[in-house]
Order: C-alpha cells, then structure tokens, then sequence
C-alpha cells in the first residue's frame, strides 16, 4: 500500500493515469464499432499517420498536438472514403496512407534532428512525455469524444449492425461513419504520447475481441470492453511502475492476459 501511494505522489503518474484512463474508455468504447465493421486495422493506420505528422511538427518547432489533431482526423476520413469509393479496398487504403506518412515522418525526422527523445516516445510511448497542458488538453479532448460517443450511441449502433437499413430509413450513415472515424483519430494521437505508434491500436482492438468472447448483446461488449480496457490499463501501468518495463507494452500485455481468459471463459460457456 506505501508503494502504491508513493506510485500515486508523482505527478507524472497522476497525469499518466487520468489521461490513459480516459484514452483507454474511449479507444474501447469506438473499438467496438470498428471492430464489428471490419475496420479494427485503422488504430494501426492513423497511429502511422500519426507519427508522420507528429515528426513533421517537432521538425517545424509547431505545438504537435495542435498539428496531429486535425491532420489525423482528415486520413480518418479520407480512409474511410477510399476504402468505399475506390477501387482499392479497405486494407490496401490503410496499408497506402499508413507507410507513406510513416515514410514522411522518418525522412523529416533524418534530415532535421534526427531521432531524438521526444520522438522516440511517440513511436514507443512514454508516460514521462505528458506534460502539464498536454495532461489537460487531452483531458478535455477525451471528455469531448466521451460525450459525443454517448449523444450519439444510437445512431453508432444503428449504422454498425445494418447500415442499409439505416440508410432506408433517413440515418446518414455516411455522416455517423466520418464522426467514428474522427473520434478514433483523436484517440489514437492522444494515445500514441503513452502508448507508442507501434501500441497503440492494441488498445481498440484487444478490449473489444476480449468482450465478444463474454457478452453478446453491443450494450454488453461496449460495458465490457470499457471495464477491460481501463482495469489492464491501470494493471499495465502499476506492473511498469514495479517492474520498471515500458509502460505501453506492460498494458499491451495485460490486454493479451485479459483477452487470453475471457477466450478461455467463452469456451467453457459454449461448451456447456
């Protein structure tokens, strides 16, 4: 208990644990969706993304937040609308946009200040790169996907079960599409200062697999998979604290511990 409280006394970790906490209730709130829609893939992509654009705002001297925000949310959108308009499918639009930005990043990065500190920790995390107003800004940039993931949670849940029948009758799928897309890139650059580009789609992905192995109903995954995603998140980060390893792998392995039970729990159910 004297070793949690001293974990707790350091403001890093107080930043560290509201903004991931938050980070992970969103990420497995939109993992569900995104899941069920086949596009779980798209975490990874715009973590890339990402990192392209966060290199290019170190490079710049520019507020990188301020730049990744909005440079993320147009590849979002602009893979959601080639995946469905083009001729090329889903996977290969994400594997096209993903590494070249990546490619960007790394080229920017070479031939400006090379690979330093900052941006080693937004390719593999670290929960000592938040400072005091970026703890606060992503606070309240979580707390606005929150709020907008519940205002329109029937409207998600619509155009992810049938969304022709949505669209029959007068939803604009193609609106709610773009907002989850949206919302799933501001989670991701929230996510990638603790978690990495490289880590941070586990935290969409895992929460929801591990969900659809207990519950059936989407009420029950979302509830489930927004437990599981802050319980190993909070277990990772109190595991890298003890054992001083990485912080995004510890959760990334709590995750695959959590996602490893619940399979094993949903096939004695339906074994029985």
């Amino acid at each position: 208990m004297n070793a949690l409280l001293q974990m707790l006394s350091y403001h890093f970790m107080q930043r560290a644990l509201l903004v991931g906490v938050l980070v992970s209730l969103c990420a497995a709130l939109l993992g569900v969706p995104l899941v069920l829609k086949r596009y779980s893939m798209i975490g990874d992509g715009l973590s890339h993304v990402g990192f392209g654009a966060l290199a290019i705002a170190s490079a710049l001297h520019l507020a990188p937040l301020a730049v990744t925000v909005p440079v993320v949310a147009v590849a979002a959108v602009l893979l959601l609308r080639l995946s469905r308009n083009s001729r090329i499918n889903g996977d290969a639009a994400i594997a096209l946009i993903s590494s070249s930005a990546l490619a960007v990043g790394i080229v920017s990065v070479s031939v400006t200040t090379g690979m330093n500190t900052e941006v080693s920790s937004y390719m593999f995390g670290s929960i000592l790169a938040l400072s005091r107003s970026d703890a606060l800004l992503s606070a309240l940039l979580s707390a606005a996907v929150l709020a907008l993931y519940l205002l329109f949670y029937p409207r998600i849940f619509a155009v992810t079960f049938d969304e022709s029948f949505s669209r029959a009758t007068g939803v604009r799928a193609g609106a709610y599409n773009s907002l989850i897309a949206v919302l799933t890139a501001v989670t991701v650059v929230l996510g990638m200062r603790m978690m990495g580009a490289l880590l941070i789609s586990s935290l969409i992905i895992f929460p929801a697999l591990s969900a659809m192995r207990l519950c059936r109903s989407f009420r029950g995954v979302v509830s489930c998979a927004a437990a599981l995603s802050v319980g190993c998140f909070l277990a990772g980060v109190t595991a890298s604290y003890f054992l001083e390893t990485p912080a995004g792998a510890s959760v990334v392995l709590a995750d695959l511990a959590a996602f490893a039970v619940c399979a094993l729990l949903g096939r004695r159910r339906k074994g029985r």
